[in-house]
């Protein structure tokens, strides 16, 4: 039984599935069944019930469970504390997928650069996920779109960013001088997945205006909107930062509307029980120094 074996039996408890603990841990499903197997040989006992394709842990497994999360925790801050001595210090940060796709490699570069004694783990996956992973302490640190509400987190805005509304160069919307909000009334869309900070901020603006469009898509990779969007002629919302490049050489066409502007900011997220020593000040401090362009008003 190694330190292996005790975190894939947490992902699993905590995901209720071997597959989706799989691809959460990135690797096969096959691995994930024959290390509870061995975990329950090894033990003598069975950790989980399979009813109904779902797995259901039993007393014993949640007995197990308690220790494990304390002894992975454990030996998580024994590893960081030897390391610490031979000068390493590991911090593990989070982004969301926005985040993680147009902020999070010029972030991580300017740590190593101001501090090549700090060594940086990323982690990229929508705010929610983020959210369970530093309650979780599996993050000491994130960069998050999204809305944070666990009253356990402390939530700093941060990095300054806008949503816009974008169709392609060939969208009937693309000639038009003026697109209004009741326009895009049943007009096809591409979505982030659930869980995204960028959906729940575009599905908040439409409900409170009493819009209703239909979502084509559905996606968590950016690169796959932005097909949706240049090719089959989906009308989406991200990031002002993703979407620059198309903007300027003419794939996109932003639409030019005061009401298709949604601030928002990116947030510093951290546990209100972390402890916030040196590295972790030097990292808050290389985002919060992260300056904006303005880019908005250059593609206006």
């Amino acid at each position: 039984m190694t330190i292996r074996h005790l975190r894939i039996f947490i992902e699993v408890a905590d995901s209720g599935k071997m597959s989706v603990a799989a691809s959460k841990l990135f690797i096969s499903q096959p691995t994930v069944s024959q290390t509870i197997r061995e975990l329950e040989e090894y033990y003598e006992v069975l950790l989980f019930e399979r009813l109904c394709k779902r797995l259901h842990i039993t007393p014993e497994g949640k007995k197990l469970l308690s220790y494990a999360r304390k002894v992975v925790k454990q030996y998580d801050d024994l590893e960081e504390k030897m390391f610490s001595i031979s000068g390493v210090n590991k911090i593990y940060i989070g982004a969301t997928i926005t985040v993680g796709n147009c902020l999070l490699s010029n972030i991580i570069q300017r740590i190593k650069e101001n501090n090549p004694k700090i060594e940086p783990y990323a982690y990229v996956n929508n705010t929610s996920t983020i959210e369970e992973r530093l309650l979780k302490s599996e993050l000491d640190i994130a960069l998050v779109e999204g809305k944070i509400t666990n009253p356990n987190l402390i939530c700093i805005p941060a990095v300054d960013d806008y949503l816009v509304l974008v169709c392609s160069k060939d969208h009937i919307f693309s000639k038009r001088k003026e697109v209004n909000l009741y326009d895009l009334q049943d007009m096809d869309f591409v979505m982030r997945e659930k869980g995204s900070g960028t959906r729940q901020l575009f599905e908040d603006y439409l409900l409170d205006n009493g819009v209703t469009i239909k979502t084509r898509w559905e996606t968590n990779c950016p690169g796959a909107m932005k097909s949706a969007i240049i090719e089959h002629q989906c009308l989406g919302v991200l990031s002002v930062r993703l979407v620059e490049e198309e903007i300027k050489n003419g794939e996109m066409k932003l639409i030019s509307n005061p009401e298709f502007k949604w601030e928002r900011n990116f947030s510093i997220v951290y546990h209100k029980d972390k402890i916030i020593d040196k590295t972790m000040e030097e990292v808050i401090e290389v985002i919060r120094r992260y300056k904006e362009i303005d880019i908005l008003e250059k593609l206006y």
